[in-house]
């Protein structure tokens, strides 16, 4: 089985920037589900905390998920990070174990 790349990312809007944030997230959505590695890749909003928002990627490499960061449009949503979120986003890097249904 090949193994697969999951990124969950956590963003901590700015007060008063959680639907710009969340706006700008969204844009990315249809994109990245185009890009040649991308299996899968779902935006979610904190149901206890709507300032904060999820990304749920998975990928078939770390080159691929690399190739998305260099992305023109990926770019373009990360250089907004600075005024739209409060702190870093937080990164966690998992390997699926289950198989794909």
């Amino acid at each position: 089985m090949t193994e697969t790349l999951t990124l969950i990312a956590r963003l901590k809007a700015k007060p008063d920037c959680a639907a710009m944030l969340g706006e700008a997230l969204q844009a990315l959505v249809l994109p990245t589900r185009a890009e040649a590695g991308s299996i899968d890749y779902h935006l979610h909003r904190d149901s206890d905390d709507p300032s904060i928002w999820i990304l749920y990627e998975n990928w078939r490499s770390r080159a691929d998920l690399d190739a998305h960061f260099q992305q023109p449009y990926t770019k373009a949503v990360m250089a907004r990070f600075p005024e739209l979120l409060a702190r870093e986003m937080e990164l966690t890097f998992c390997t699926m174990t289950s198989p794909r249904p």
